[in-house]
C-alpha cells in the first residue's frame, strides 16, 4: 500500500484491524476507497489506503493505540456531507466510518435529555424524540442524511438557530475516545457545570481532531405545536438585509429567517420543478420567515405585525404558506440550494457570518468583490443570525484549494467579513479548505494556544492531521 505521509499500512497492519472489528469492516477495494475519497466540498478527491467501520467505543480505541504507536493517520468521518473537507483523507491513511454506530440509546423524558450514538441521522433523531412529543432544534440543511456526530464535528446550525442556539447549546456530556486510545466522558449530563476546563464545548466543533466522540447526551426542549411561514419577496437585495435586523428591533424573534438571493432561487426551482413559488423578475431577493409556539393567535398578531412592518420596503405580494404540504415545498426549496447551485457550476462555497445589522454591507460587499476579481455570486442563508453563504462560479476555477487565484479573492472577502465584525465560517468548519485564512480573524498568540491543545490531545498528529491547522 501507498504511504500516508506518515507510516506505511502493511497487511499486517490490516490483519490487526480485522482482528478487532471483523474481517467484514476492514475495506481495501478501490470501489469503496473511492466512495470515501469526497464528501461534498467543491470537487475535491483523497483517496484513502484503508476503510475501517467499528461498532463500539472499544473497537476505536483498539485502533487508535496501533494508529498511535505506528503514527498511522486516521480520519474520522460520519455521513460525508460535510463542507470543509474536514473529513477527506487528504494525507492518506485510514478512514474511520461511525456509521454502524447508529443506535438512539435513551430517551429520558424525565429530564428532557437523550442519549445517541454519532451514526444517528439527525432527522431520525428529531423524529424519535417528537413522538415523545420533545423537540431537537439544530436543524442544518442535509437534516436527512448527515450524522449527529458530524452535527457534534462542525457545531451545525441551521435556519432554527436564529430562536433556537446551534448545537453547542444542546451538548450535555461527550463520551470520546482520545488519540492516544484512552476512554472519557468530557463533563456531566447536567444543565449546569462549573467543574473544572469546559472540555465537552472544547469537543464540539473541534472537526474530529482532538478525538472521535463515541455517545452524546442532548437537552431537548418541548416541541412547539404550531407554527407559521411567509415568503417575501424584495425588490432590492439590501433591503432584504436591512429588513432582517429591523424585525429584531421591533421585538419579534422567528423560529426561521431565511434569505435567497432570486438567482438562487430560480436555480433551484428549476431543479426541484417547483411550481407553487411565484417568481417575478422584479425581484432580487426572498426572506423565508418562521414563527412558532403554542398558542395560534398569538403567532397570527405576530405575523400580520411582521408583515405590516416590513409594508415601508419596495416588496411584492406576500405568500403565506397555508398547510403543511405549502410549507413543505418551501423549506424544500431552502434546503436544496446548495445542491442546486453546485451542479449550475457554483462550485466554491462560504460559510460567512456577521452581526446581522451587517448583512447589508456584506451582500454589497460580494457582488463588488464579484466585478473586482471576476466572479458570479448567488448568497443565500441564515439571515436571521448573520450566517450568509456565499456560492461562487469563476470560469476555469472549480476549486479553491491550491487555486492562487481564488485564494486572493477569499483572501479578499474575508477581510472585508472580518471588517465587518464577523467570522470566515459560521457552521461548516475550517477543515482543509478554510485553514489558509485563519491568520485574517486569530492573532497569533490565539493560533499558537489552539496548536498547543491539539499537541496536548494528539502528541503523535496521527487524528485528522492537517485540518484546522498544517501542523
Amino acid at each position: 500500500m501507498k504511504s500516508n505521509g506518515k507510516t506505511k499500512i502493511t497487511e499486517e497492519h490490516c490483519n490487526l484491524f480485522r482482528k478487532i472489528v471483523g474481517e467484514q469492516f476492514v475495506f481495501t477495494e478501490e470501489t469503496v476507497l473511492y466512495h470515501y475519497a469526497h464528501d461534498e466540498t467543491e470537487n475535491l478527491f483523497f483517496q484513502p489506503d484503508l476503510v475501517i467501520k467499528p461498532r463500539t467505543a472499544t473497537e476505536i480505541s483498539a485502533i487508535l493505540k496501533i494508529c498511535n504507536t505506528e503514527k498511522i493517520s486516521i480520519t474520522p468521518r460520519g455521513a460525508g456531507t460535510g463542507l470543509s473537507g474536514g473529513a477527506l483523507p487528504h494525507l492518506g491513511g485510514i478512514v474511520l466510518s461511525t456509521e454502524r454506530m447508529n443506535s438512539i440509546l435513551d430517551i429520558d423524558e424525565r429530564n428532557l435529555q437523550v442519549t445517541t450514538e454519532p451514526g444517528v441521522i439527525t432527522e431520525v433523531l428529531q423524529n424519535a424524540v417528537k413522538e415523545k412529543g420533545l423537540f431537537y432544534p439544530p436543524d442544518p440543511a442535509s437534516r436527512g442524511s448527515c450524522f449527529i456526530g458530524g452535527n457534534i464535528a462542525e457545531n451545525s446550525g441551521g435556519p432554527k438557530a436564529v430562536k433556537y442556539g446551534v448545537v453547542k447549546d444542546y451538548v450535555l456530556n461527550l463520551e470520546i475516545v482520545l488519540p492516544t486510545g484512552e476512554i472519557i466522558w468530557t463533563g456531566a449530563s447536567v444543565l449546569k457545570n462549573a467543574t473544572g476546563y469546559n472540555l465537552t464545548q472544547l469537543i464540539v466543533g473541534s472537526e474530529g481532531t482532538l478525538g472521535i466522540v463515541t455517545k452524546i447526551v442532548l437537552r431537548l426542549i418541548p416541541f412547539p405545536k404550531f407554527d407559521l411561514l411567509m415568503l417575501v419577496p424584495f425588490r432590492k437585495l439590501e433591503e432584504a438585509g436591512e429588513a432582517v435586523s429591523n424585525i429584531f428591533r421591533e421585538g419579534f424573534v422567528p423560529s426561521a429567517m431565511e434569505l435567497i438571493e432570486i438567482n438562487a432561487l430560480k436555480i433551484v426551482n428549476d431543479f426541484v420543478g417547483n411550481s407553487t413559488i411565484p417568481i417575478t423578475d422584479d425581484v432580487q431577493a426572498h426572506l423565508i420567515i418562521e414563527v412558532d409556539g403554542n398558542n395560534m393567535d398569538v403567532l397570527m398578531s405576530e405575523m400580520e405585525t411582521i408583515s405590516e412592518k416590513l409594508s415601508k420596503y419596495d416588496i411584492g405580494e406576500i405568500y403565506f404558506a397555508d398547510n403543511a404540504q405549502q410549507k413543505a415545498e418551501l423549506w424544500k426549496l431552502r434546503r436544496r440550494v446548495a445542491e442546486a447551485v453546485k451542479l449550475a457550476g457554483y462550485t466554491i462555497e462560504e460559510d460567512t457570518v456577521v452581526p446581522r445589522a451587517e448583512l447589508p454591507a456584506l451582500i454589497n460587499g460580494v457582488k463588488e468583490l464579484g466585478i473586482v476579481y471576476d466572479f458570479n455570486a448567488v448568497c443565500y442563508g441564515h439571515a436571521g443570525d448573520g450566517n450568509l453563504h456565499i456560492r461562487i462560479k469563476k470560469d476555469g476555477v472549480v476549486n479553491s484549494q491550491d487555486s492562487p487565484e481564488m485564494i486572493q479573492c477569499l483572501r479578499a472577502l474575508f477581510q472585508l467579513v472580518k471588517k465587518l465584525g464577523g467570522t470566515i465560517s459560521g457552521e461548516h468548519g475550517i477543515g482543509l479548505i478554510q485553514k489558509e485564512f485563519m491568520d485574517i480573524v486569530f492573532e497569533k498568540k490565539s493560533l499558537e494556544l489552539m496548536r498547543e491543545i491539539k499537541k496536548i490531545f494528539d502528541p503523535n498528529n496521527i487524528l485528522n492531521p492537517g485540518k484546522i491547522f498544517d501542523k
